[in-house]
């Protein structure tokens, strides 16, 4: 099944085609925000301002123009320096933000690792924010209930389990999210930095997962500031420079690029 994520007028674009061995299309991706120049209080204030046209904002692209395909099964790395539109092209691929112009098309079930345990509850226990992260993520409540002691098992909180989220360190957080999140088993598999969660020992173990999942061909956008990272487990990579694709290739040949850009 595809999902089309869209566009800059709201509806879906008949001419939109994807080949068939094409898991991921990226195409004319532009995501604009507005940064407000002055601080409003309060909601009254906002409409007042708003009415007279008195409210000023700062037009902010943090992607333009974006275009790129990943076939199936390809690893597709993502290289920028702090601010150059990374976690926002990954948000807008996995369906977080509508970009606001252009088209994302996606094949298959998407997992997207991004800000791992961003949905859990501060008070609520582990146990509990299983299920209500995996709400968010998109599985059932049967799902969750046959896949509860693997998760708990992969995480390693044990009798932390029943213990409330405010209660965790960072490390345990992001340890039940990753948890709750590989637990799928997806066609496209999203990451943003998340194999540098928990301590040394953790993060052996999520990189074997990850690796697990690239042996069955999953499709796979990873974003890491570790170069060396992204040599070691793709394929192909882009670089993105204040919102623009820069460069795209196989992966030894924008890794070069990218050291000269970053010497």
């Amino acid at each position: 099944m595809y999902r089309n994520i869209r566009l800059d007028t709201g509806q879906e674009r008949n001419g939109t085609s994807v080949k068939e061995n094409v898991a991921v299309k990226v195409k004319d991706v532009g995501m604009r925000f507005n940064l407000s120049q002055e601080r409003v209080d309060n909601l009254k204030e906002y409409v007042i301002r708003l009415v007279k046209h008195d409210l000023r904002f700062d037009e902010f692209w943090a992607l333009r123009e974006i275009n790129f395909e990943i076939k199936k099964g390809e690893r597709l790395g993502v290289l920028g320096l702090n601010g150059s539109g990374k976690s926002t092209l990954l948000k807008v691929v996995s369906g977080v933000l509508k970009p606001t112009t252009g088209t994302v098309v996606t094949k298959g079930k998407v997992a997207p690792l991004l800000e791992l345990g961003a949905g859990f509850d501060k008070d609520y226990t582990g146990r509990e924010n299983i299920y209500l992260y995996g709400a968010v993520l998109g599985y059932t409540r049967e799902f969750l209930d046959e896949r509860f002691d693997e998760i708990v098992d992969f995480s390693g909180l044990g009798e932390f389990i029943d213990v409330p989220i405010k209660n965790y360190s960072s490390g345990m957080k992001s340890r039940l999210g990753f948890s709750i999140a590989t637990v799928v088993e997806p066609d496209i598999l999203i990451l943003d930095e998340v194999l540098s969660v928990g301590d040394k020992k953790f993060r052996r173990k999520s990189e074997k997962k990850i690796m697990d999942m690239f042996d069955k061909g999953v499709t796979v956008l990873f974003v890491s500031h570790t170069l060396e990272q992204v040599e070691r487990l793709c394929d192909k990579a882009i670089i993105l420079e204040g919102g623009h694709l820069v460069a795209k290739g196989p992966v030894e040949k924008v890794a070069r690029i990218y050291k000269n850009m970053t010497e």
